[in-house]
């Protein structure tokens, strides 16, 4: 809006210029537009310290706008401190107003903002549209498990219900009957000895994690995470300043080396029900040895129990804070597998000497609220629909399962091997350690399939390779027809040994 050419050393009458010209459809009102003008004269140099404004009336008369206009323009000037008016004498720029140094532009590019080397790193390692397992397919994700026109129907009958307190707030860690069928389902399903007070209401396993690394470890604290890991992990254990010291995880799941006590751990982060993203069920030796090595080193244990819903092969094995006898284990999980992700409800367990501390700290961090949906939520489980959904959706799931892994048959054998098919919502085809895992995933997304590289989820390791292939949400259909050009996409690579091996 002001003319950049113009220059404004004057005590007089300032070139009406600098506040031209006007642009009738924008939608900021024409005041605001005047007061930009002026003040962007200001700043730039083109007024000076000292400067005089030609009056009002000058204004109104030279720039066609209402005296009401250019008053209010002028006012707001005023109040910021930019002006100062003199009664008899006229309005003037401050003196104390900052001088420009030198060309805006250059200037404004020196200045250019820049995040923290923390900043930085969380914006551009591990992100989520690079490592966050989809269905391979690339097609509109399925819901249809999930009981749409029920789950409206519940929603609606809170909102009604209009208690003013539902609408504040929540500082008791949730939804009370929330917060008491969630305890029952896990003692029934999981075998965590709790009370619900202890389980505090989050939004989804991301919060948990990042609650937990600020409440039980300080800056530069070691966290154990398993290798390959889980990226929102990282993620959070990044944003907390903590160290990550990766340990590898084999078919039992997280492997401790008597190397790795040489750097013990503040916290013990898990995925034991299906590691992510391996997919590795953690045997009940290891357990065991995770806990000994949290009481030895009085560390905490951070239980993912990441597709423990899902189990298709075997009984499910009980959870690690089922077996905890010191009260080091904090469980969390999430409903977005059972029922959409987009529900943005989750749940953290804690051991009860640190209920008080977590409900506090939520509370403070977080302003937590949402009490018609967990009220909702606490109608669904309680009246039995939750466990309906759980039974559909595994139904649903195992076909789809079965109907990926009989399509990569042909792919299996000396080079190719599937793990973590046996729960979840995704596996692991697991290739040679020379195998390029990035090229065949970048391979597949040419013919339009979403898979991700093994390799690309590792801290420290440099021996796993594979591909992630997600087939949640994915409709069986579109299994049906992407899984044999999967399959052969990636035989065509893995017969071809030279393209699909990485150069050492």
């Amino acid at each position: 809006m002001i003319k950049g050419e113009t220059t404004c050393k004057f005590r007089n009458r300032p070139p009406i210029g600098l506040f031209e010209p006007w642009h009738t459809r924008s939608p900021k009102a024409l005041h605001r537009q005047l007061y930009s003008a002026i003040r962007r004269a200001i700043l730039d140099g083109k007024l000076g310290a000292g400067d005089r404004l030609p009056s009002s009336r000058e204004l109104t008369s030279d720039l066609k706008l209402s005296r009401n206009t250019v008053i209010a323009a002028i006012n707001q000037l005023i109040v910021e401190g930019y002006l100062v008016s003199h009664i008899g004498s006229g309005t003037f720029v401050q003196d104390n107003v900052p001088k420009a140094s030198g060309n805006r532009r250059a200037a404004q590019e020196r200045a250019a903002p820049k995040l923290s080397n923390r900043g930085d790193a969380l914006a551009s390692t591990y992100c989520a549209n690079q490592l966050e397992v989809q269905p391979f397919s690339s097609s509109i994700a399925d819901f249809s498990a999930f009981p749409v026109a029920l789950w409206q129907r519940l929603q609606n009958k809170h909102w009604r219900m209009s208690y003013h307190d539902m609408l504040d707030y929540s500082d008791s860690g949730g939804y009370a009957p929330l917060r008491r069928a969630l305890a029952h389902y896990l003692r029934v399903f999981r075998s965590v000895p709790l009370d619900s007070d202890q389980v505090i209401i989050t939004s989804g396993t991301q919060q948990s994690l990042t609650l937990c690394a600020q409440l039980l470890a300080d800056h530069g604290d070691t966290v154990w995470l398993e290798d390959p890991a889980y990226w929102g992990a990282i993620k959070a254990f990044m944003s907390a300043d903590l160290h990550p010291h990766p340990v590898s995880v084999d078919q039992d799941g997280i492997a401790p080396r008597t190397a790795d006590e040489l750097m013990p751990p503040r916290l013990i982060y898990v995925t034991p029900s299906h590691q992510y993203p391996t997919g590795a069920v953690m045997s009940l030796v290891r357990r065991h040895e995770i806990l000994s090595i949290a009481r030895r080193h009085q560390a905490w244990v951070l239980e993912d129990d990441y597709d423990s819903e899902f189990r298709f092969s075997g009984p499910p094995i009980s959870s690690l804070a089922g077996l905890d006898t010191d009260e080091r284990v904090l469980y969390m999980g999430s409903f977005s597998k059972v029922l959409y992700p987009g529900l943005k409800l989750g749940y953290l367990v804690v051991p009860k000497q640190l209920v008080s501390a977590f409900r506090l700290a939520h509370y403070d961090l977080n302003r937590p609220g949402q009490l018609p949906l967990q009220a909702a939520l606490a109608e669904f489980i309680e009246m039995g629909h939750f466990a309906s959904a759980l039974r559909r959706a595994r139904q649903s799931y195992a076909e789809r399962r079965r109907c990926l892994l009989a399509a990569l048959q042909p792919c299996l054998g000396p080079l190719a091997r599937i793990t973590g098919a046996e729960q979840g919502l995704h596996l692991c085809l697991r290739l040679a350690e020379d195998a390029d895992d990035v090229g065949l995933a970048e391979q597949l997304a040419l013919v339009g399939l979403t898979v991700r590289p093994l390799s690309a989820y590792c801290l420290k390791r440099q021996d796993a390779r594979g591909l992630v292939i997600g087939y949640g949400y994915t409709h069986l259909a579109d299994i049906e027809r992407c899984g044999p050009l999967l399959a052969r996409t990636l035989l065509a690579a893995l017969q071809r040994p030279h393209q699909a091996s990485r150069k050492r």
